[in-house]
């Protein structure tokens, strides 16, 4: 038997369940291109032409969970679902297998790939799958808790009498225009304060005191690649690039970014929003979209101007982009819990949570690893807040040199 018929399992009614490698050059990978355009959810950081560009910087270890109508490696291949994944052995300081979800610092979404037309045969066959090929239970990392993924879970856990577990429950600003006609999209800021909106108008005429600033989208393929650049360059030379977590000041990111925006943007899924006065790039936000949901993934500015509040300016701009264009129904902030300034603008929250999963057949041990991932997750906690409190003491010797709040 070959290595790859060992990594595989066929479920009752016929599919096949396989675990392989994340590789570019896989037989699979047009069979992942195919399923990431008919998703029940979207997710751009599990799309093949973001998660590939990812692997060099974050994915050793990774690999792909994959359910079709026949091997992988067979011609012909239909993809009803796919999920990255890290096989986790020690998480919790003892040998309990783990399939989880794969995350890293520029993927923070972890809904897997499903087949919109039986999204509940996909997700049956790739938890009996991954039972037999990993173990009885799985972590879900960054998946929404309410909507169509969260409602499928939610019914096919209470069908198959299996027990989950919530942690790091939060919310990030989302944005969310269903159903909205044209004249409600454009009251959407509305509920913007009037000294909100006073002070906006008072940053814009300060930024604009040495020349006129103007607000430009780059969408063409061709001008994309100099924009990266240029906004690698930006994030460079600020607060990040002082800290030592600028995407500038690591080659590997620097590569990823290039080839994020390259093969995104040669489908038209990639705009680089940003801020110029005189030829200079004042603030930028790189955004991707995925059928009709914008990314914004990236935010920088020029500290120069900090006091001016360019971020916000480049945040409110894009949002009043969004709302003249109809295509665009929802957007991601991936921005962290409680962060102000996508807050600010968008209303709406993205409710999300790591979930914890009893596989089918039951995990005789799935209390002690919920009581275990609870315990590590209260460590993180406290090692966070401990982290939050010597960041505020050293912040009040640096003060004069902190990042714009609202950037």
């Amino acid at each position: 038997m070959s290595r790859s018929a060992r990594r595989q399992v066929a479920t009752p009614d016929g599919l096949v369940v396989a675990l392989r490698p994340l590789a570019a050059d896989a037989p699979w990978i047009a069979a992942w291109h195919d399923l990431s355009r008919r998703p029940l959810v979207d997710n751009l950081f599990y799309d093949p032409d973001y998660a590939l560009p990812a692997a060099d910087a974050f994915g050793r270890g990774v690999q792909v969970a994959l359910v079709g109508d026949r091997a992988p490696e067979e011609p012909g291949l239909r993809l009803v679902a796919a999920w990255p994944l890290r096989v986790k052995r020690w998480r919790w300081g003892l040998p309990l297998l783990l399939a989880m979800g794969w995350m890293h610092d520029f993927g923070i979404f972890g809904a897997p790939l499903l087949d919109s037309a039986e999204p509940g045969r996909a997700l049956d066959a790739l938890v009996f799958g991954l039972r037999r090929l990993i173990g009885p239970r799985l972590m879900l990392t960054h998946v929404p808790t309410s909507g169509p993924f969260a409602d499928l879970l939610s019914d096919w856990l209470s069908r198959n009498r299996l027990r989950h577990a919530r942690f790091w429950a939060h919310e990030r600003a989302f944005l969310d225009l269903t159903g909205q006609d044209a004249a409600t999209r454009a009251a959407y800021l509305g509920h913007l304060s009037s000294r909100k909106q006073r002070k906006l108008r008072q940053a814009w005429d300060r930024l604009s005191a040495d020349g006129p600033v103007t607000f430009e989208t780059i969408r063409e393929p061709a001008a994309l690649s100099a924009a990266i650049d240029d906004y690698i360059a930006l994030e460079g030379a600020g607060w990040k690039g002082t800290r030592g977590t600028a995407i500038a000041g690591d080659a590997v990111q620097t590569r990823m970014m290039r080839a994020f925006v390259a093969r995104l943007g040669a489908r038209g899924s990639v705009r680089i929003d940003r801020l110029r006065r005189d030829g200079r790039t004042l603030a930028a936000v790189v955004s991707f979209t995925t059928r009709g949901q914008l990314w914004s993934l990236k935010i920088s500015y020029d500290s120069a101007v900090a006091r001016h509040s360019p971020g916000a300016l480049a945040f409110h701009r894009l949002t009043q982009a969004i709302l003249t264009e109809p295509a665009l129904i929802t957007a991601d902030s991936c921005a962290p819990p409680d962060y102000p300034l996508p807050e600010t603008f968008w209303t709406e929250r993205r409710a999300l949570a790591h979930i914890l999963v009893e596989a089918q057949g039951g995990d005789r041990l799935f209390p002690l690893a919920v009581r275990l991932e609870d315990w590590r997750a209260g460590a993180n906690l406290r090692l966070k807040a401990w982290r939050d409190r010597l960041r505020a003491r050293l912040s009040g010797a640096v003060a004069a040199r902190a990042p714009d709040p609202e950037a």
